[in-house]
């Protein structure tokens, strides 16, 4: 849903071949944990893992605190939380596979699309937005999902399955802050539209295509569509008390989310564990999932200030500069849930971290800076 707002190599290989091979990375391990240990002790949050995937490819996970804080149930590395809007990573790809085979144009008009639907007059900067432009957050179409009325909506009736031409209902008739193209606010909105793009011109949902051309090729086997209240392997996740997507502090009760995630579809609507994520952000970023000339186009960032320092946003991916070098990736929120990832492209290296809850005062500290800081430890 909603983006808020290292991994580095040393000279030889952390996992080289040899006898002291294996202390090292054990080693490398230990004070991983130990800083998410410490990370848990002085925040509130219940629990949290790590994803790591070195230069070399080996990959592996971490975990600490609860992934039910009442029951006290340990949390463990491969535990499946809601990922937020770094599903929009595996949207981005999609579409950009769609694009590499001349389905959809990046400076298409959505207009080639829609213009004959009724509602598409209705959509702000309709006649003016193109692929590019939802893609970057740059369309003008802000944020269905903090309209108080989508609000008011989902708390009324918090189980409906709700299609996506009804989200970007919320929209119609308003006035865009900026023409399109002309500025940048980050927005749930850009990537249904461009969902709706893909099931068009594809023929089928989009879901079928993530898993099809993306989970399964990649082996992303902890990763599945948040398509229903029921997710199954889905951890507990804590909202706080009163927050405005259904006002519950744990978000399932009796094995069923209390709203229906589905809403969130393009916007994010992806669950997955750590692990999954670093291994997803590499081989993205490595062109793995699409052509070269595809993931050039998607590293083409433009100022995005609200979403840190000199961060700039590109094609489905935040750019963001860090005291361990620039990285590529996204971060995400769902209400019991936050996640970020990072990739060095210079360090050809990726890290995730997932939290059970969505109360930044429990988590203490920006998950962005937990990466940069882990980065940091594996650089030693």
């Amino acid at each position: 849903m909603i983006a808020i707002a290292l991994l580095v190599a040393v000279a030889a290989p952390v996992f080289s071949q040899g006898p002291k091979a294996g202390n090292k990375e054990a080693n490398l391990k230990e004070r991983l944990q130990q800083k998410l240990d410490e990370w848990n002790k002085s925040a509130k949050f219940s629990g949290a893992t790590l994803g790591v995937c070195m230069e070399d490819g080996k990959c592996f996970s971490l975990a600490t605190g609860y992934s039910d804080r009442t029951a006290k149930t340990p949390m463990k590395p491969d535990d499946i939380m809601l990922a937020g809007s770094v599903g929009k990573t595996y949207v981005a790809a999609v579409a950009l596979q769609l694009v590499g085979v001349g389905k959809i144009g990046l400076d298409d008009k959505i207009s080639k699309y829609f213009g004959k639907e009724e509602w598409f007059r209705r959509l702000p900067n309709s006649k003016d937005i193109t692929v590019r432009q939802l893609m970057s957050h740059t369309s003008g179409l802000v944020r269905y999902e903090f309209n108080p009325n989508f609000l008011k909506d989902l708390t009324a009736e918090p189980q409906k399955y709700r299609e996506p031409v009804e989200l970007i209902s919320y929209l119609f008739d308003s006035k865009a802050p900026f023409e399109a193209g002309k500025g940048w606010d980050y927005s749930d909105t850009n990537f249904i539209v461009l969902g709706m793009i893909i099931e068009k011109v594809s023929g089928r949902k989009y879901y079928d295509l993530a898993v099809n051309n993306v989970l399964k090729p990649l082996k992303l086997k902890r990763t599945k569509p948040q398509d229903g209240p029921v997710i199954k392997g889905l951890i507990q996740g804590y909202a706080g008390a009163g927050n405005p997507f259904g006002g519950f502090d744990e978000m399932i009760k009796d094995g069923k989310f209390v709203i229906n995630p589905q809403f969130e579809w393009c916007g994010g609507g992806m669950a997955s564990t750590s692990g999954d994520l670093a291994k997803w952000a590499k081989a993205m970023y490595e062109a793995k999932a699409f052509k070269q000339e595809m993931l050039d186009e998607m590293l083409k960032g433009t100022k995005a200030p609200m979403l840190g320092p000199n961060a700039e946003y590109g094609l489905g991916v935040i750019i963001r500069p860090t005291s361990q070098g620039l990285t590529w990736g996204h971060s995400g929120f769902f209400p019991g849930y936050m996640t970020d990832v990072m990739y060095f492209p210079d360090k050809k290296m990726s890290l995730a971290v997932q939290v059970n809850s969505s109360v930044p005062q429990e988590i203490g500290k920006p998950l962005g800076r937990v990466l940069v800081e882990m980065a940091a430890e594996i650089s030693q």
